[in-house]
């Protein structure tokens, strides 16, 4: 009896874990969440990590942003953001660790430097962005950004 309370007790305090944990991540959407969220390697997301449609916006305009869209070509077809370069989630690694020459060559635009502000991934709707964010920032770009509401939200907001 004594092994099952202790049991019981342990199963209560892993829940209670949980729930706190979950409570303290904001699921209902960016525009009412103070908070700060979780990436998958359980690093803080800052809204400094957080491009807006805004900022993206003003950023494609005026031509001062790194744009690289990290969706599968084939999802190419349903359009993408002016100016964005693709290069798929799965090449992300590889692509960010060529040498400029290498990868001016192989994308067709120059590379990012370690330290640009103006980097910024996106993808269909923000997920594989955040990844390929994680995968840029272990690489050292340290201040790479991402679009959270991807294409979807982009085409969606933008006059057709």
């Amino acid at each position: 009896m004594h092994l099952r309370s202790g049991v019981c007790a342990l199963v209560a305090l892993l829940l209670l874990s949980v729930s706190a944990h979950i409570t303290d991540q904001c699921d209902n959407g960016a525009d009412s969440c103070s908070k700060w969220t979780k990436t998958s390697d359980n690093q803080p997301l800052t809204t400094d990590d957080v491009v807006t449609y805004e900022q993206l916006k003003e950023m494609v305009s005026t031509g001062n942003i790194q744009l690289f869209d990290v969706r599968e070509p084939n999802e190419l077809e349903a359009g993408f953001i002016p100016g964005a370069t693709n290069i798929p989630l799965g090449d992300v690694e590889q692509a960010f660790r060529l040498n400029p020459d290498q990868f001016r060559e192989r994308y067709g635009v120059p590379k990012p430097g370690l330290e640009d502000s103006d980097f910024v991934l996106y993808c269909r709707r923000g997920i594989r962005s955040l990844t390929a964010l994680e995968i840029a920032r272990d690489l050292g770009y340290s201040r790479a950004r991402h679009y959270a509401g991807g294409y979807n939200e982009w085409n969606e907001l933008e006059p057709q």
